[in-house]
């Protein structure tokens, strides 16, 4: 053949024979293979004859049946494995409501004594209160007795002394019962409330005195040498009293006052002037 005319083709042609024949014995002796039936695909399920089971050693026949009590007893094993989620849960929940109870109730017992605080407090202030009306209502009824029952009519005395026309007794609970004013009537001039050196008072009048103050009023004074008050300073050291118009009427009286002459004495000769207004005079 033409084709195999030379040498290399005819190696070539020899070569491929041999590799085809080795195909071909690899196909019909070492080739893909297959089951007959087909292999399942899929979970496999373990061999037994009930739905439920326990243990490591599989029986390779069908058990026989259990002891009732057994079952029981497994049955009770699973069921208090599945009922301990839930009671620790319960327990769970009834430490929660314990610890909201026990908050809940120190609320209570907090609001409890503020409460009690705040009437402990009222009591107090509504004793106080009543405390001091009944002493204010103490003082009025003795006041009253003393001025004879003036306001409350309460007085065991009759009759009364005044010159206004109207029910009571007129004049001050200090003032001297047998006394004729009602006022007073300033000061009592005596020798020993005039004070100008040696030089003693001529003249003395007393102030003009209407009002229900009392108390004791020194008035500074300047005479000349004629015996004239030429300055009179009301409520100096010694006076009791500031009422405005116990002085006025004091300086008055003081710059009424005239002493004795003395061309010796100094133009302005300092001396003081006492005046004791009294209810009781």
């Amino acid at each position: 053949m033409k084709f195999l005319d030379t040498n290399h083709k005819r190696k070539s042609a020899t070569i491929t024979t041999l590799i085809m024949a080795l195909l071909l014995v690899a196909i019909f002796f070492v080739g893909m293979t297959y089951l007959d039936p087909p292999e399942e695909y899929g979970i496999a399920v373990n061999f037994g004859t009930s739905d439920v089971g326990m243990g490591d050693v599989q029986p390779t026949e069908p058990l026989k049946a259990a002891n009732q009590e057994v079952v029981k007893q497994q049955e009770e094993v699973v069921q208090q494995q599945e009922v301990t989620p839930s009671t620790t849960k319960k327990t769970e929940d009834v430490l929660t409501q314990d610890i909201e109870d026990a908050i809940a109730i120190k609320k209570q017992i907090e609001a409890k004594k503020k409460a009690d605080e705040e009437a402990r407090l009222e009591k107090i202030k509504q004793d106080a209160i009543a405390k001091q009306k009944a002493e204010e209502a103490a003082k009025r009824k003795k006041l009253d007795a003393l001025m004879g029952g003036i306001n409350n009519a309460n007085g065991t005395a009759t009759g009364g002394e005044g010159n206004d026309n109207k029910p009571g007794d007129k004049g001050k609970i200090t003032g001297d019962p047998n006394a004729s004013g009602y006022y007073g009537n300033g000061g009592t001039g005596s020798g020993g409330d005039y004070k100008l050196g040696n030089r003693k008072p001529i003249s003395r009048p007393k102030p003009n005195y209407i009002g229900e103050e009392e108390g004791l009023v020194v008035v500074q004074i300047e005479v000349d040498v004629n015996g004239r008050v030429t300055k009179a300073t009301p409520g100096v050291k010694g006076s009791t009293t500031t009422a405005p118009s116990l002085l006025a009427q004091a300086k008055e009286a003081a710059l009424k006052t005239t002493w004795q002459p003395d061309s010796k004495a100094p133009s302005k000769q300092v001396g003081t002037i006492k005046y004791r207004f009294s209810l009781s005079q």
